[in-house]
């Protein structure tokens, strides 16, 4: 992989970021690093100076390491004797250097992108579950929890960010092209847009699949119409585009999608039964539920339009998710894949094996309640959730274990005090990724907003002390509900990754325990 000088100052004026630049070597000079931390950057490197933390220490050290170019937005001193190129926005600018320094890896990948309040993940696991069965395990996966970048099991790793800085992302596309990956899978969040790390990627399927009021706050958007307009720009950069046309502000979404792509690339989908407001729109695919247990969901899908008819996805189909809401994650993966040439027959041997970390799990602990774990991160899937278990248990007992993400998502806290309020009857209140706020201030500030007269409140800032304690506190019959890291493995606590067994490991130690007495 390389980059001459020349080639990134013609890249940077075709997208009118380039301000000005300082040239210490022949133009054909060649990078062949890049790095936007100075740890990492080596010999004959191009390092970007990025975000609002940056220092220009880190400038001093990249140079020491090998960086003879810097990006950024202002010149520095300690860049002195190095090739200095200043832009407009140094995000931006990272983004399209280092798809050109990789050489462009999405243009060897079929990419399928999500975006939406919920069911992201979900949506994704199924997309690749099926995608697998067709191309010989050959599909990459950039989501919440996990990244694939090849077959091999030391090929995959656990993720930190949903959607990664643009350096990274292309580096693992490049790696995925390298491993002979032909499909990509990915999770595309707001922030995604807000930060500009997938600035210039263009989509072959972009899905969006709802939107609720999320990740609003001092270090996120400042207002839910900057989180939608931050959603919409995933559909302004697909060639093709599918929406469900349940979501709210179907008219604004539907309008994104319009700007850029012609209304034959634009496909809709929804439940049996549901009718738009607008006349002059059709839905294109619709799902109706079937036969269901506590463990699978049974649905079938039929193609409503001409152009839907030209995929041969139509059918019954089972998942290993209960929810009417899961059966709508499903609908879309499958036709996804369908957008990708698979066709009914794999695509409904391979949706109903796949398994999705952290997404309702659940087991019966003896002499207690059923325990179920799930990502349920903000007040749209929560409600979702509980609203379901609600109904498919006849009103039991719920008892909720849950806690809220510190530094962002602050107007989560509020949404979980609603949500529990709604359905809950007893709230253990805990610890989830505090960052460098104090868990038991996020925990007041949740339950601040619950109605105490319908829910008992109990907070326990050991998160596995309040999954035991909920658990014993349910009886035959009871609902438990672990909300939120799903299968996270750490706690995001000052700034460090604290090992954590995860949500089901600690109930199936609790049941193991149990099961001894």
């Amino acid at each position: 992989m390389g980059l001459t000088l020349n080639a990134c100052i013609l890249l940077l004026k075709e997208h009118h970021l380039l301000k000005s630049s300082a040239i210490q070597d022949k133009l054909n000079m060649e990078m062949t690093d890049i790095a936007y931390d100075s740890r990492k950057i080596g010999k004959h490197g191009l390092f970007f100076c990025k975000g609002d933390a940056f220092r220009s220490v880190y400038l001093t050290n990249a140079k020491e390491n090998g960086a003879i170019t810097y990006v950024a937005e202002k010149p520095y001193v300690e860049g002195n004797g190095m090739n200095a190129l200043i832009v407009v926005n140094v995000q931006k600018a990272m983004a399209i250097l280092s798809a050109a320094f990789y050489n462009y890896p999405q243009d060897d990948l079929f990419i399928i992108a999500y975006t939406g309040t919920k069911g992201k993940t979900t949506s994704s696991y199924f997309t690749k579950g099926i995608l697998d069965g067709a191309n010989d395990d050959h599909t990459a996966l950039f989501s919440t929890i996990d990244r694939v970048v090849g077959p091999k099991p030391q090929q995959r790793f656990k993720s930190n960010l949903t959607t990664p800085e643009s350096l990274d992302l292309f580096h693992d596309m490049r790696e995925a092209v390298d491993n002979g990956m032909t499909h990509l899978v990915m999770e595309v969040s707001s922030q995604a847009y807000l930060r500009n790390r997938v600035f210039g990627l263009t989509y072959d399927v972009g899905f969006f699949l709802n939107i609720t009021p999320d990740h609003i706050g001092v270090n996120e958007h400042p207002n839910f119409a900057n989180y939608l307009h931050c959603k919409m720009q995933l559909l302004a950069n697909a060639r093709k585009c599918v929406i469900n046309a349940e979501t709210d502000h179907f008219d604004e979404v539907y309008a994104a999608a319009t700007t850029t792509t012609n209304p034959d690339s634009i496909y809709l989908y929804a439940r049996a039964g549901f009718q738009p407001k607008r006349a002059d729109i059709d839905i294109d695919f619709r799902f109706t539920s079937n036969e269901a247990d506590l463990i699978t969901s049974n649905f079938t899908i039929t193609t409503e339009t001409a152009k839907a008819k030209q995929l041969p996805i139509a059918g019954n189909y089972q998942i290993n998710l209960i929810g009417d809401f899961n059966e709508s994650n499903a609908t879309a993966a499958i036709i996804a894949a369908g957008l990708a040439g698979v066709g009914h027959d794999i695509a409904a041997k391979q949706i109903k094996n796949v398994k999705v970390p952290g997404r309702m799990e659940s087991m019966n602990v003896p002499g207690h309640g059923r325990v179920y774990v799930d990502y349920a991160h903000n007040y749209a899937s929560m409600k979702v959730l509980l609203n379901f278990l609600q109904r498919e248990y006849n009103h039991p007992k719920l008892i909720v274990v849950v806690g809220s993400t510190g530094d962002k998502g602050e107007s989560r806290r509020a949404g979980f005090a609603k949500a529990l309020t709604e359905y809950a009857s007893v709230a253990y209140l805990t610890t989830d990724d505090p960052g460098f706020e104090d868990p038991a201030d996020i925990a007041k500030q949740i339950d601040s907003g619950i109605d105490h007269s319908k829910v008992t409140v109990k907070i326990e800032l050991d998160r596995a002390q309040a999954i035991h304690d909920a658990i014993m506190a349910s009886k035959p019959g009871d609902i438990v509900v672990v909300a939120g890291k799903g299968a996270d493995p750490y706690q995001k606590i000052r700034g460090i990754d604290t090992p954590y067994p995860t949500d089901m490991v600690i109930v199936k130690d609790i049941a193991a325990d149990l099961a001894d007495k």
